[in-house]
């Protein structure tokens, strides 16, 4: 097994060993960035949405939906992919440093509890405000619209398969 995957595995943390970790990180001065989602395929418009946030700090947390939070989200059939490989594969990716899964409506419960300096969202967030905007303030974090590569959604993509 090379290492990267290993890594990866050992990058899957509990709520408590994400805590741990992003208080010492920022106990060195550095800045804790955090998003969520389902990521029940992963696409490109991923990766650079990982990658935006990856550069508004040091240290790139993603806390993704557990599976029955994504079954209510976006209906019967999903997600895709179960919420452990969802996580490997998130977590093998360069740009990030650890993953976190949660299974709330959203992630205000968990922002509150690993409080991060930065919250992200993508783009198809700008017209509103977002579930965890009172919990990223109650963590003294700030808020951050990432850009959206137009036309790349995993719903999308899915309609674009069923239509072949």
């Amino acid at each position: 097994m090379s290492r990267r995957i290993s890594r990866a595995r050992d990058s899957i943390l509990s709520r408590e060993a994400s805590r741990r970790r992003i208080a010492r990180a920022q106990a060195k001065g550095h800045t804790v960035v955090f998003t969520s989602g389902c990521y029940d395929l992963l696409h490109v418009g991923h990766l650079r949405s990982f990658e935006q946030a990856r550069g508004l700090g040091d240290l790139l947390v993603i806390g993704i939906n557990r599976d029955k939070r994504v079954r209510e989200l976006k209906g019967p059939g999903r997600p895709l992919v179960g919420e452990r490989q969802r996580a490997e594969l998130i977590a093998a990716l360069a740009c990030v440093d650890h993953v976190v899964l949660f299974g709330e409506k959203d992630g205000g419960r968990l922002i509150r509890f690993i409080r991060p300096d930065v919250v992200c969202k993508g783009g198809e967030y700008r017209k509103q405000r977002i579930p965890e905007q009172i919990a990223i303030e109650d963590a003294g974090g700030r808020f951050v619209h990432l850009r959206q590569i137009p036309g790349v959604r995993t719903t999308l993509l899915l309609k674009k398969a069923r239509k072949r």
